[in-house]
């Protein structure tokens, strides 16, 4: 009895000291990659073993959610708001007055030296180099998004300048890269690196001509992205390791939505070759998801991995939404959050070190409609209510309540009138007003 009281003292001392200790942080975001894709989550059609030991090494939750889609995700990370509450941010920008309340302008004014590499997506650099200072990161390391390639031949603007010496690099390689230079040059002090992957979004269609293909005559197929997305996980990992930095960083691995439908392998003059994306999961088969409202377009892998802080091996059923990003990082890096104006997210960072969670509901929005959710029922802006917990594919709505539908019903109908939802809604005139905006302030 005596040694499981010391053991219990020793386990909450244990929390103590790791919520106190400002860690680095590694966060990485996959691109068009859901839980159906990963092995620890079940996915059979792809290895990633380097991903799978972040889970057996650290905390894997199972009730993390995105937006359906990529930029309104990206948003929301950001500023820790939904994506109404700032005007449903038209496609490919940021809004100004947001600027300043990033994760990364929080971290930054709590001394911790950031960057990005990867993905920027909400805004066209070309235009605006300064964006992603802006924003609050001191180096970044970007493909120009519609500007040009992301992995073949890529075009990537570095700190201000286009960079000329990557034409024969392989572009999440290149980004790679840059984010362990960094590392090494900031070992002896706080350092948050986001790595927006690339991996696994198909290429970019919309240019003059079709971008470059790979060595193989073709583009990569959804299972070679995979395999490369967990081999470039595992070399930041391995670059940590070097230079024993390990045991100081907290890595979170998620996702910005669900599986693509299909993918992009082959074009000729403009002519595009897509292709299904099917995956195995836990012996079933499953198309992606992504742009879905349901699981298959919302429901993200969520991986914390810290030796030594963050229990290994566990799996938590804590909800986590896209919102929760920035302040449990703020609080894990005794950052501050403005008050004004209030952001959505709750913090996860003492569920981290076993203790309790502070979000009760889960909220996701796309296409005009949006949803909000427990683990186990989901209230849909129409009003259909779903119990996910026994019919996660939603095949039939809930009709005749029960008293646990209706219990779940009410909570989630407050919770749903609490949000003062807003529609996107832009009259012409406000229309032309804000394209002659744009053309004073390049985004």
């Amino acid at each position: 009895m005596r040694a499981s009281a010391l053991l219990i003292v020793f386990a909450i001392c244990s929390q103590a000291a790791a919520a106190n200790e400002r860690p680095n942080i590694l966060l990485i975001m996959a691109d068009d990659v859901g839980c159906d894709a990963i092995g620890c989550y079940g996915g059979q059609s792809y290895k990633t073993p380097r991903i799978d030991a972040l889970a057996k090494g650290g905390t894997r939750y199972r009730y993390c959610y995105s937006m359906p889609v990529c930029h309104p995700t990206r948003v929301c990370l950001l500023t820790g708001r939904y994506p109404f509450k700032l005007g449903h941010p038209r496609w490919g920008s940021f809004p100004r007055k947001a600027e300043r309340q990033t994760f990364a302008r929080s971290l930054k004014r709590s001394g911790y030296t950031t960057a990005i590499a990867g993905k920027w997506q909400i805004a066209m650099l070309g235009k605006d180099l300064k964006h992603p200072n802006r924003l609050g990161f001191d180096q970044y390391c970007l493909f120009g998004w519609h500007e040009g390639p992301r992995y073949f031949q890529p075009l990537i603007w570095q700190n201000g300048k286009r960079r000329a010496n990557v034409k024969d690099q392989y572009g999440p390689t290149a980004y790679c890269d840059f984010l362990i230079k960094f590392f090494e040059q900031n070992r002896d002090r706080p350092f948050m690196a986001f790595y927006s992957m690339a991996l696994c979004h198909d290429v970019t269609d919309d240019l003059k001509k079709p971008v470059p293909f790979g060595p193989n005559g073709r583009y990569e197929t959804f299972k070679e992205m995979m395999e490369n997305m967990d081999r470039h996980v595992g070399m930041l990992v391995d670059a940590l390791d070097r230079l024993k930095l390990r045991k100081k960083t907290l890595i979170l691995f998620t996702c910005d939505n669900g599986t693509a439908k299909r993918s992009i392998l082959t074009a000729k003059d403009k002519t595009y070759t897509r292709v299904p994306v099917f995956s195995i999961r836990n012996g079933v088969r499953v198309q992606g998801g992504k742009g879905n409202l349901s699981d298959d377009g919302t429901n993200v892998p969520l991986i914390a991995n810290w030796p030594g802080r963050v229990p290994a091996g566990k799996v938590r059923d804590d909800l986590v939404d896209v919102s929760d990003f920035y302040p449990t990082m703020a609080e894990l890096g005794k950052a501050d959050v403005p008050a004004k104006p209030s952001i959505d997210g709750r913090s996860f960072a003492a569920s981290l070190f076993g203790g309790a969670s502070k979000r009760k509901w889960a909220f996701a929005e796309g296409r005009g409609k949006y949803w909000v959710r427990t683990q186990k029922w989901k209230l849909y802006k129409n009003g259909r209510l779903f119990d996910v917990g026994s019919d996660p594919r939603e095949r039939s709505f809930v009709t005749m309540d029960t008293e646990a539908s209706a219990q779940a019903r009410e909570f989630l109908t407050g919770v749903s009138k609490q949000l003062k939802w807003r529609k996107k809604t832009v009259r012409r005139n406000k229309r032309k007003r804000s394209s002659a905006n744009d053309k004073k302030t390049p985004l």
